[in-house]
């Protein structure tokens, strides 16, 4: 066994899906399958004895299933683990958990749990499972201090906006991402809108996630949706999310133009959209994540007077869209992800008084 290369575990309960998984990974010379596993007490047992670099997961396995191996393996022995999904509801609502629960990433199978066609993503296996090995585990297994249950909402007449928050992430954001939203009051006077890198079939269930888990009532964004104070909305995949006023209204726009830094959505259209119609009255926070999406609307929102937060490099699982920011001299708070609510609650409150 070469102790150089990066020692690959593979789990799931199609041998097909085994062998041409296993495959794609052991054709690189830096990369090494040491063992597969079929089921989820296979593949506890499996993680608590060979210790792989990495774990590749099929969210829908037998016996303990996906999410509870996780569970029981970032409890017992924190792993690298990238989940594997098929695009459908069942299977979104869970790879959204795996996230939660500290897996660094997934992979969406192309057609169904048994994927013929997975070779399409080979480089996209190749290049997870590299950057995963590369991951501090510490920086996934970050907590944020849970806020104390909130009442029942009861309807009121709607808050004036003070302030437009546009939080953009790519990989390891969905999990600071929920953190963030988790300790933010519902009776806040601003609107959320959350850009994360994500495929499509995946943003529906990430919305319904920070719904479930916050205070604030979060959708997946529709076109003509009229923001509102104390709501979140999450670009979908493959769509840019703009702002456009209409009728004296602020409404949310759907469009399909051109990939911008090679992603679309893309958190620079929606910072710059934000910038032009709200100005100084717009907060960018740019989180976890790689290349340099986010910057130029960063740098906007800088001209037009509005705050730019980036999360730190010690809690950044991927400190690239942070730092392109930060190197550009761009960014007022440069924050552990934790402390980024507590910043929004508090600029928030200093428009409101």
């Amino acid at each position: 066994m070469d102790n150089s290369k990066i020692r690959v575990l593979v789990v799931d309960d199609s041998f097909f899906m085994r062998k041409i998984i296993s495959e794609i990974i052991s054709a690189e010379p830096d990369l090494e399958v040491i063992d597969k596993a079929k089921d989820g007490r296979e593949a506890l047992e499996k993680i608590l004895t060979l210790k792989p670099d990495v774990v590749t997961m099929d969210v829908n396995i037998p016996g303990l299933d996906g999410i509870e191996v996780l569970k029981e393996v970032m409890l017992k022995q924190p792993t690298r683990v990238i989940m594997l999904s098929a695009y459908t509801q069942p299977g979104a609502s869970a790879t959204i958990k795996a996230l939660e629960l500290g897996a660094v990433d997934f992979i969406a199978k192309p057609s169904g749990e048994v994927s013929l066609d997975l070779h399409k993503l080979k480089n996209e296996i190749i290049s997870k499972v590299r950057l995963a090995s590369r991951i501090e585990l510490n920086k996934f297994l970050f907590t944020f201090k849970r806020p104390p249950l909130v009442e029942e909402r009861v309807e009121k007449e709607p808050v004036l906006i003070k302030k437009i928050v546009v939080i953009g992430a790519s990989t390891g954001g969905p999990k600071a991402i929920l953190g963030i939203m988790q300790n933010i009051p519902r009776d806040i006077p601003a609107v959320f809108l959350i850009v994360q890198h994500m495929p499509e079939g995946f943003t529906f269930s990430f919305a319904e996630r920070i719904s479930w888990q916050s205070g604030i009532k979060a959708k997946e964004a529709e076109d003509q949706d009229i923001i509102l104070a104390g709501k979140a909305f999450v670009a979908p995949a493959g769509y840019h999310l703009v702002l456009e006023k209409q009728n004296n209204k602020y409404i949310i726009k759907l469009n399909q133009d051109a990939l911008v830094n090679f992603v679309r959505p893309s958190i620079d259209v929606t910072l710059n959209s934000a910038a032009d119609l709200f100005g100084k009255d717009v907060i960018a926070v740019i989180l976890s994540g790689m290349g340099r999406d986010g910057l130029e609307g960063a740098r906007k929102i800088k001209e037009k007077g509005g705050l730019v937060i980036v999360q730190d490099e010690a809690t950044s699982v991927i400190w690239g869209m942070p730092k392109a920011v930060c190197e550009a001299g761009l960014a007022d708070r440069v924050l552990p992800v934790f402390k980024i609510p507590e910043i929004i609650i508090e600029e928030v409150k200093k428009e409101a008084r």
